[in-house]
């Protein structure tokens, strides 16, 4: 196992970049559209403008992406940019906040991994940088317990991931070639029937049967449970100091270029915005519930949401080198073409704020803006 932890920490990044080709997004979030969550666009009472009206702002509801749900419900973010508006969107999917942010229809957006690395290796690194972490872990093998005992009962076994080619998708097909066994990456048929399997329903299929285990972000994994399966792997022990990036913060280079004080503001938004939370899990886990209620109409039930954020670790840091890694098991899978990532990162005005916060600075693994 130490050995498959091993070679995980090199290349699970590449579930990141998996995302890319397919379906970059799935990692985090459902479906394919994105809404405009104008009730909850917000400005600080009082304060000075920046160098723009209102900054666009996409993140996904979803418990991955807890530095926006808190940040924006609690005004964290708002009261960092003065007089300058927040405009907040929801998407289900990567792939079209990707679209949104290349459009100009959003200036920052909280992601994951793949579809940060799809979206720039596409534009040849001219579309987005990666400023700043959010999110660390929430991905866990969940599997029927009277059918699978141990990992080695996986084998002739029916696994959902999310979708071809994304995070959780890469992570598996990396962690089944580690176990030595073989599977066709694009029909999924082999040694495992990888079956990818939207998060939306993976849960009815898993309580009917038709599935035996799946490899999912959370809440989905915490769902399953919920319905009776077990938790047979968690994502993080394969990854150096068990952390590995699930969601980090892009922002447009246009943006960035033309805006750097909203987005120096909006970065201590979220650095204070991941302080808070810390320090106050409880309150924060019921914020991103509630955000979550407003936006879906549905605030997840204590069996789901308790275990799922315990499994969450709310960050500042990036978390680079599991990106690249990400985008190496990626390759090795064959969903991916070698992505040059050098520039990606630009963690500079990131750095400055934790710097003058008194906290570490955090690295960008060799690949931020020389």
């Amino acid at each position: 196992m130490r050995a498959t932890r091993t070679t995980l920490r090199r290349g699970l990044a590449a579930a990141a970049a998996s995302s890319l080709l397919a379906v970059a997004a799935t990692a985090c979030g459902y479906g394919s559209e994105a809404k405009d969550d104008d009730a909850q666009s917000n400005v600080s009472a009082g304060g000075k403008k920046l160098s723009t009206d209102t900054v666009k702002i996409g993140y996904f509801p979803n418990l991955t992406h807890a530095t926006a749900l808190v940040g924006i419900q609690e005004g964290i973010i708002a009261k960092e940019l003065g007089g300058t508006t927040v405009k907040p969107s929801t998407f289900n999917a990567g792939p079209s906040e990707i679209e949104a942010l290349n459009a100009g229809s959003i200036d920052i957006g909280f992601i994951g991994p793949s579809p940060s690395i799809n979206g720039y290796s596409k534009s040849k690194g001219q579309s987005l940088r990666i400023v700043g972490g959010s999110a660390s872990g929430g991905v866990k093998l969940v599997v029927n317990p009277d059918k699978i005992k141990t990992l080695d009962d996986l084998k002739g076994k029916k696994i959902a991931t999310p979708q071809l080619g994304n995070t959780q998708d890469v992570a598996f097909l990396h962690w089944i070639s580690e176990k030595g066994w073989k599977v066709d990456a694009q029909s999924g048929k082999g040694d495992v029937s990888v079956v990818r399997s939207d998060n939306k329903v993976t849960p009815d299929a898993f309580k009917a049967g038709s599935l035996d285990g799946a490899w999912v972000p959370e809440p989905t994994a915490s769902k399953l449970v919920a319905e009776g399966g077990k938790v047979l792997l968690d994502e993080s022990t394969l990854w150096p100091d068990d952390k590995f990036v699930i969601t980090n913060i892009i922002v447009s280079q246009k943006f960035l270029s033309e805006h750097p004080d909203v987005v120096d503001a909006v970065l201590r938004g979220t650095v204070n915005t991941n302080k808070w939370i810390n320090a106050n899990p409880d309150k924060a886990k019921a914020s991103a519930n509630s955000a979550l209620e407003k936006l879906s109409g549905k605030a997840l039930p204590a069996e789901v949401l308790d275990p799922a954020w315990e499994s969450i670790q709310i960050t500042d840091d990036p978390l680079a080198a599991t990106l690249q890694a990400q985008a190496d098991h990626a390759v090795g899978a064959g969903l991916l073409e070698k992505p040059d990532l050098n520039g990606i990162y630009d963690l500079k005005p990131l750095n400055k704020i934790l710097k003058a916060a008194g906290q570490p600075e955090v690295a960008d693994a060799g690949l931020g803006v020389k």
